[in-house]
This record gives C-alpha cells, sequence and structure tokens, in this order.
C-alpha cells in the first residue's frame, strides 16, 4: 500500500491544505473516495487512519485532508496551533478547500492519477463535513457518489439563538471550548455573516434535494451531537438515499481521540463496511 502524507496543497484563501493519500499503486483504475472532517476535526484524528487503510485495502484510493482554516498548520497538522485561522474559517471556506481538493486529485499533478479512475469519485463527510460534501455534490457534476456519517442536515439551526447571535455581533467573537484539549476556541462573526450572505447555497436541505447521485446516510442511535433526526430528514429529502442506523453507536461511532488500537473499534467497522458496500 502507497501511503503519502502531509502532502501540501495551495488552498485559494491563504492557508495551505494538508492531505494524505492511501492507494495500492499496482492497480488501476481504482474508484477516488475523498473524506472532509467535521468540526473542531482533522484528518489525523483517531482512527481516520486506520478507515482509509481499510479502504485502500479494498481498491480504494482514500484522500482525507485538513481544512485550510481547521487551526492546524503545517508543521503541526494536529489539533489547533493556529486559533487565529480557527476563528476566521467560514463554510465557503471549506467548500473552496473541497474544491481545491476535487481538482488536484482530477489533475494530472496528482502523483497517483496513473492508478485513478477519476469518473468515480465519492464524497464522505463526517458530521459538519456531511454538510458540506453534500453541498459539494449538489454542485459538482464529477461527483458520481456522496456518503455521510453523522451529518448534520441543518446549517441554520446551529444559528438559532437570537440572544446569543446578539451577543455574538457585539462582541465580535465567541469562544466554545475544546472539551479535549481544553483550548477556547474563537469564532468571529464573519462566520455567522458568510452564512447569511450565502444562505441559499449553504441549505442543506436544497443541496439534498438536488442531489441526483446515489447517497449512502449512516447515522448511530446513540448519537449526542448530532440527533438521529438529522439523518431521518437527509434520507426523506432524498429519494436517491439510503439510511443505514447503527444501534447504539455515538457520533464518532466508538472512537476517541487518540486511538491507540490495532483495530476499529466495532461501530466504526459497521460504518466502513456499510460504505464500502454502497
Amino acid at each position: 500500500m502507497d501511503i503519502k502524507r502531509n502532502i501540501i496543497l495551495e488552498g485559494k484563501h491563504n492557508r495551505p491544505i494538508l492531505a494524505d493519500v492511501y492507494v495500492n499503486q499496482d492497480k488501476k483504475n481504482a474508484p477516488v473516495a475523498i473524506f472532509a472532517h467535521g468540526y473542531k476535526g482533522f484528518k489525523d484524528w483517531g482512527f481516520w487512519d486506520l478507515v482509509a487503510k481499510e479502504f485502500a485495502k479494498n481498491g480504494y484510493c482514500f484522500v482525507k485532508f485538513n481544512f485550510s482554516h481547521n487551526g492546524g498548520t503545517v508543521e503541526q497538522p494536529i489539533d489547533f496551533p493556529d486559533l487565529e485561522a480557527f476563528a476566521l474559517n467560514n463554510f465557503t471556506i471549506e467548500l473552496d478547500d473541497l474544491d481545491t481538493v476535487i481538482n488536484w486529485v482530477s489533475s494530472d499533478e496528482f502523483d497517483f492519477s496513473e492508478s485513478v479512475d477519476i469518473q468515480k469519485i465519492t464524497l464522505i463527510g463526517h458530521s459538519r463535513g456531511g454538510g458540506i460534501a453534500a453541498i459539494k455534490t449538489a454542485e459538482d457534476k464529477r461527483i458520481t457518489k456522496l456518503i455521510t456519517w453523522a451529518s448534520v442536515c441543518d446549517f441554520k439551526a446551529r444559528f438559532a439563538d437570537e440572544q446569543a447571535r446578539a451577543f455574538w455581533k457585539a462582541q465580535g467573537v465567541i469562544h466554545v471550548e475544546n472539551s479535549r484539549t481544553k483550548q477556547q476556541m474563537p469564532h468571529y462573526y464573519q462566520f455567522y455573516e458568510d452564512f447569511v450572505a450565502n444562505e441559499e447555497r449553504l441549505t442543506v436541505k436544497r443541496a439534498v434535494q438536488e442531489i441526483s447521485v446515489p447517497h449512502l446516510i449512516v447515522h448511530g442511535t446513540d448519537d449526542p451531537t448530532v440527533a438521529l433526526q438529522e439523518a431521518e430528514a437527509l434520507y426523506k429529502w432524498n429519494p436517491n438515499s439510503k439510511l443505514v442506523v447503527i444501534d447504539n453507536a455515538d457520533h464518532v461511532f466508538g472512537g476517541k481521540h487518540p486511538w491507540e488500537e490495532e483495530e476499529l473499534p466495532a461501530h466504526m467497522k459497521e460504518v466502513v463496511e456499510a460504505s464500502i458496500g454502497f
């Protein structure tokens, strides 16, 4: 298996995108799976490495990457040394980053261009990354399948508290604690302004209703972060979708960071099997 880590791509927003590629180079015409992490996520979190290897073992070229403004840096791609970048992030930047990754994989610049079939590109998104992947799939004819894991179905609902919004506007910034690193993660008010300016584009329901390619939705019954109802909504909106519900699974399907085991937890194994089968 060929693994190339921390490839530096130039993003459209003055910060680099770091990407990893997992593929068996002796294989020709490997379909491509591009994975988008979620909020407070990063490509090296927990067991994403093991997930990537599973896909590669099963004949895929698996690409995972850090959004340019996720708070990581080239020198330290894990966790969040660049909180200023995190504060400047928004959904539009993430869509641009995903576009940069798709363009790269589809180009001759891609080191593994001889090994892949760019007529077969699946987007996979976890949590917030699921919403981003869904919007991109609706916009981009190069995407042939969509898989969302524990995905959100509505970005606007996350801004629903008017009092909190007024406070945010007055202060210019709000902070969210990262329960693992104990960092105070800043969001500038521009995050909300960008959403309002691009609301139609950033409405996941609209995107999902427009998707004409197959869509697999995977969600756990015990997800404390994104309720199962969000998966059910995605399923209802897209007649081309298939819903897989995993009993007792949480938001990260039994994972944590760091992940020291050699094996995936049982729930994530189910997710990967369902996804590869799809």
